[in-house]
């Protein structure tokens, strides 16, 4: 039997650390030609990097490789980084930005999270996809008097999640009214059962909370591992050899242990895109592996990465062949839930109770199936990117475009292009980002994402 020593930090001694050594963040400019180099040394905590990685691509920074190295209780990360046109980042405000975004990430509590956060009601779903879902709920909401402020969805495998916050249409604050809360929740639920058969799995719940920390995105990833959406994926293992052929560009996964240290090297290869590293570092978090070294890089459109990784608890759990297969499936999810077919429908308009169960109305009435919501409204202004397709496998008709604007005025861009497609001459684990309309108000859905805290069970 091997056994592998893994020494113990007391929490009290662990925060005793870093208030005495809180985590040093270096912008070198100077280093390499191409990009910028952030080096972040700090304690090693679970999550660590996941909180470093959400903060560059939160920022909408470019990540073409990163280097991660772990002795245990500290850690040093290392992001080649440039922003969207490909350049250093030379705005000593962005980097002054940066720099202090990544210490606070490691230095705040859950304690002071709680105290800066408001009160927020939010409504997570997770059901079997269906034409017209978000509509009707949408639809449901507006009919109760609740205004929706930003939301967020995304569907894999025919299964759908959404995280939506809403505020009382009339007095512009959370509902905390736990009768009026209990009938939405239950209409909602008469909405999602409507068309799916007996014992059908779904989850409706509408809560107010008083904080929370969890990413929107990192929230999606959660739900639909938690509804199992990685059931329905299959992983390709090459021919009898485990060899891949040239042509296949499907996602790869690999695990093997590496028998010395005791860790657990996972390989993915698969097309590069936005987000890429996040996706993966989000369910490797999850399932509670801590990553102690990690290399990512691309070759044209490309992506490899490769962790060296032990399980929180119990690092034998990979033994099993069944745990294995699991965590494959599971990494092959997590990259593709952001991908989504069809085209991408933009509005930016004047921010009103109703517009989004106004829009996607018009996209169900289509005929048109939404596979991804970005939606926010800020003061008078709201913005939201729809990815839509026709329902019968038809091209959607670009006069979609004009019905919407008819509906909610405002701009509206349609873009017929794959909203992750990659630029085969870019060399990046983190392609540069489709442009929206809704880009404008991501730092909108920055400000608020830690209003999407965890709902419990």
């Amino acid at each position: 039997m091997e056994v592998f020593y893994q020494r113990h930090i007391d929490q009290e001694i662990q925060s005793l650390i870093e208030r005495i050594h809180p985590p040093r963040v270096c912008i070198d400019n100077d280093s390499c030609r191409y990009c910028s180099i952030v080096k972040v040394d700090s304690a090693n905590k679970h999550g660590v990097l996941l909180d470093m990685v959400q903060v560059l691509t939160g920022l909408e920074l470019i990540i073409s490789r990163s280097y991660i190295s772990s002795d245990g209780g500290w850690i040093m990360d290392v992001f080649h980084v440039t922003d969207q046109a490909g350049k250093k980042l030379t705005d000593q405000k962005l980097v002054l930005h940066i720099q202090k975004a990544l210490c606070t990430t490691r230095s705040k509590t859950p304690e002071s999270q709680q105290n800066v956060s408001k009160e927020n009601t939010v409504l997570e779903i997770t059901a079997l996809d269906r034409p017209g879902l978000l509509s009707e709920i949408s639809a449901v909401l507006t009919h109760s008097g609740c205004h929706v402020t930003s939301a967020m969805a995304w569907t894999h495998n025919d299964r759908a999640a959404c995280i939506i916050y809403i505020e009382d249409a009339t007095k512009h604050g959370p509902i905390n009214d736990p009768t009026r809360l209990a009938q939405v929740e239950e209409q909602l639920e008469n909405v999602v059962v409507a068309h799916g058969g007996r014992g059908e799995r779904k989850s409706v719940r509408m809560t107010t909370v008083g904080g929370g920390c969890t990413h929107p995105e990192r929230r999606l990833h959660q739900l639909l591992y938690a509804d199992r959406d990685y059931e329905s994926c299959s992983a390709c293992h090459g021919d009898s050899k485990g060899e891949h052929k040239k042509v296949c560009d499907g996602t790869h996964v690999s695990i093997s242990k590496c028998e010395d240290k005791g860790y657990w090297v996972v390989n993915v290869r698969s097309s590069d895109r936005p987000k890429l590293l996040f996706d993966t570092v989000c369910v490797l978090t999850d399932m509670q592996y801590v990553v102690f070294h990690a290399t990512t890089t691309s070759k044209s459109s490309i992506a490899d990465q490769e962790y060296f990784i032990r399980h929180i608890g119990n690092n034998s759990t990979l033994d099993n062949e069944s745990e294995r297969e699991k965590l494959i499936l599971c990494l092959i999810s997590a990259i593709e839930r952001r991908v989504s077919h069809g085209v991408r429908v933009d509005i930016c308009t004047e921010n009103r109770v109703g517009l989004l169960s106004n829009v996607t109305r018009v996209f169900r009435e289509n005929g048109l199936s939404i596979s991804r919501v970005e939606f926010g409204t800020d003061g008078e202004k709201a913005v939201g990117t729809f990815i839509v397709e026709d329902c019968s496998g038809e091209e959607v008709n670009p006069s979609i475009a004009e019905l919407v604007r008819q509906e909610c005025g405002g701009t509206v861009v349609i873009d017929n292009k794959s909203p992750h497609r990659v630029t085969e001459t870019k060399n990046s684990i983190e392609a540069n980002p489709w442009f929206s309309l809704g880009s404008m108000l991501w730092s909108q859905l920055e400000r608020i994402s830690s209003n999407f805290g965890p709902i419990h069970s």
